[in-house]
Formats: structure tokens, sequence, C-alpha cells
């Protein structure tokens, strides 16, 4: 295994991870806030003074946690009693092992990048859960509803698209191909609506999306698109038994997932997979992450549509998950500090699953992150060597770049890159499907 380069925190990975940390951040919190403090009344309704007060707590942790991290206080241990506390103050004490400072104290600014995010996301989840009855509140629910909400006419467009496909089967293996392409191409541009980096604003997907993607091609930095396809073809004429697993490790909810649903109806109705196992949050997570509760929430607003394509499409899905054919998994990893290639210690029940699959397909920025270790690789550096080991089943990130981190590309493209489109690591104008597996 190669030797791994630094881990990227705020202060050196450059200005967009730093200004994220001072100024994004504490903008997601203010909103939590402030969503909390709207539902006062609701509190009271259902819970009485014991409500009004858990309210209170509420804003007054996150408050707490707010100016922590303005001021670049130190990270201090989780006090709550959830299934994963122990393991975060293990790693807690872990990375205050690898400090150089003197004080011995993990800060906000001076932590790896990855770290620290997770970090505070992890203390959102612990004011709610200090806060009992109001425990099980998502204060990222209303963001990623609306997201869904202000997406309606291109979830209906992209619903009749997938209707007007049908019966699948009788389509030749050239206009398979082509829609098995162009849907993902579709959930890699879907991407795009990450709520963690507007803050929690709106990141809705306005336009109809498939008559954008001859334009949006040449964004495409690494298509290895056609490794998919030849795989998933190969899978479908030799699986032996006929079970061709393929597995979604999910990103945002709202369009993205819609996208990704699209995508994993079409792979079971064209036979190139016969199970879908989607992995999502057990908590919410990054503003807009996938819930189970967001997962469930999204098929039943898509069935209840009045538009007929869209219902069609949601009463399809009801039935994909009741008849076992969708599977969706949630597991207390996803949400730990921990980069991917050490889940055969820290979660093998999990990296046992992945193996299952024929192919795993790793949605957006944070997974990409966890792919790589959050390290310095240098752009040319080989993907199938930054994965650090990690090699459950042949897997595909699929993303709209976001973060200062990017491996795979060819000598001089990031050079030329940088050139045209001094931010092109950060904008989510540009995507890949980076493929590592047989070819």
């Amino acid at each position: 295994m190669a030797e791994s380069p630094e881990f990227l925190t705020a202060q050196d990975v450059g200005s967009f991870a730093y200004l994220s940390m001072k100024d994004r951040t504490p903008q997601i919190l203010t909103k939590a806030i402030d969503t909390l403090h709207r539902h006062k009344s609701e509190f009271f309704e259902k819970h009485g003074e014991e409500g009004v007060e858990a309210e209170k707590k509420a804003i007054s942790l996150l408050s707490k946690l707010r100016n922590e991290l303005q001021t670049d206080k130190a990270i201090v241990p989780l006090v709550d009693k959830c299934d994963d506390t122990d393991i975060w103050n293990q790693h807690l004490e872990y990375q205050r092992s690898l400090l150089n400072d003197s004080t011995g104290e993990l800060r906000w600014f001076f932590s790896p990048w990855l770290f620290a995010e997770c970090y505070m996301y992890r203390r959102i989840h612990e004011a709610m859960v200090q806060s009992p009855p109001i425990h099980d509140f998502d204060v990222f629910k209303e963001s990623k509803d609306s997201n869904f909400f202000e997406s309606q006419e291109s979830i209906d467009a992209l619903c009749l698209h997938l209707q007007q496909l049908r019966p699948v089967r009788e389509l030749s293996e050239k206009q398979l191909k082509e829609e098995f392409l162009r849907l993902l191409q579709i959930s890699l541009w879907g991407n795009k609506c990450d709520l963690s980096l507007s803050g929690g604003e709106s990141s809705s997907q306005k336009t109809n999306v498939i008559n954008s993607l001859e334009d949006l091609k040449p964004f495409i930095l690494i298509n290895d698109t056609e490794f998919l396809w030849a795989l998933l073809s190969k899978c479908k004429k030799t699986a032996a038994p006929p079970v061709v697993r393929v597995d979604i490790v999910l990103d945002n909810s709202g369009f993205e997932l819609l996208t990704d649903l699209v995508l994993a109806d079409f792979l079971l109705s064209s036979e190139l997979a016969t199970e879908i196992h989607f992995h999502g949050k057990t908590i919410p997570w990054f503003v807009s992450d996938v819930t189970v509760r967001d997962f469930s929430w999204i098929v039943d607003h898509v069935k209840d549509s009045n538009q007929k394509a869209t219902s069609a499409c949601g009463a399809a899905w009801d039935n994909y998950v009741k008849s076992g054919r969708w599977i969706y998994h949630d597991h207390i990893f996803w949400t730990l500090p921990h980069p991917y290639c050490v889940m055969p210690q820290v979660a093998p029940d999990l990296y046992a699953e992945l193996q299952k699959a024929c192919l795993v397909l790793f949605k957006g920025d944070l997974n990409y992150r966890k792919l790589m270790s959050d390290r310095k690789w240098e752009f040319t550096f080989p993907f199938h060597q930054a994965l650090s080991g990690f090699h459950p089943a042949p897997l595909c990130s699929i993303r709209t770049l976001k973060c200062e981190l990017q491996v795979g590309l060819q000598p001089g493209q990031a050079e030329q890159l940088t050139a045209s489109d001094p931010g092109w690591l950060t904008t989510g104008r540009y995507g890949i499907f980076q493929y590592d597996g047989p070819r």
C-alpha cells in the first residue's frame, strides 16, 4: 500500500476548507437554532412545558457549540450515551495523540478537516439527544423537504421520462445502454443539490436536467461509465444463482435521492440488477444526507403525486420496498469520522455486506473524501492506490467536485483546469465517474 500523505486540515487545504469551517458551519448552526425556535409552539402542543424547556436546552447547547467553533476552542469529548459515543471519544484520544501542540488540545481550525466537520454534526445530534422529549426532532428536515418540493417540475419530468421507457425489457441492447448512461449522468448532476455547502439554503433543481446532458458532458473529468455497463452486462449473463446486487451508498435527500431512485428502478426494470441495496445515515448528517425517514418520505410523496407518471413511479418503488427488491440499510459507521479503509476493522459486518454486491456506487463528495482518507494526494495519483486497501467489491465514485481533493487525473489536466477555471475543485461544476474493479 502506498504511503499516505497528510490529512487535509481547514488551515492547510486552502481557502475553501477554511471558509467552510469558519463561515458556513456557524451558518448551519444558526439555521438549526432558528428552526428549533420556530417549532416552539409545536413542541408545546405535543409535550407541554417539558417541550418548551427541551427547546431551550437544545438551543443553549447548539449556541455553545457555535461559540466553540467560531472562537477555535478545544474539541471536547461527547457526553451522551449513544451506541457510537465510546468509538467517537476513542477517536478523539487518537487525534490528540497525533498532536505536536504542547497544550495537548484538539482545536477546530487545526484539526483534520473531515474529522472536525463530522464532529460538528455529531455534536448537533448530541444536543438533541440531551433534550428529551424532542430528542428525535430533525433540525434539517425542513430544508430537505423544501429541496424536494422546489424541484417538483424536474422530478415530474424525470418520472415521465422513466414511464415512457416502459416496458424497459422491450428496448434494444443499444437503447438499454444509452438509457443506462443517461440515467447515470442524471444521478451525477443531481449531486449538485448539496445543502451543507449552501448553509442549508435552497439548492433545488429547477430545470429539466435531461435537456442539459449533452451540454454537461465536457464537464465530466473522468468518465468510467463504459466499465459499469460492461460489468453489469456480464453479471446479468453469468450470475449463478441469478442474483445481481447493486449497492448505492447515498448522499443527499431531495432531488438527488430522486435521481438515485430513478436509476435504481431502471436497473431492476432492465434486469441489469435483481436487487438494490441503499445505504443511508442513522442520524441527521451534513444537512441533507439521507436517513430512513427521508427515504420513506420521498417514496410516499412520489406515490401520492397528482401527476400520473410520478405517482406510477412511486407505486412501483413502494412495491419494490415491500417485495424486498429494494432494501434500505443504515449503520453507525457512515457517521463516524473514520476513512473507509478501516471499515474491515471498525465495522466488519458492514464490509461483509458490501462484499455481497456486484457493484457499489458511492454518491457524493463526503463519500469520496472518506474513500480517499481525506488526504493530500497528488492529482495524478492512482485511484486504486488512494483507496488504501478498501476493495470490498467493484466500486464507482459518482460526484460533483466540491472539495479540494481529486485523484486519477491525466498529467497536465489539473493545471489546464486551474488556468481556465481557478475554482474547478469546489464549485460543483465538474463531475466524475471514477471506477475501481475489473476492466
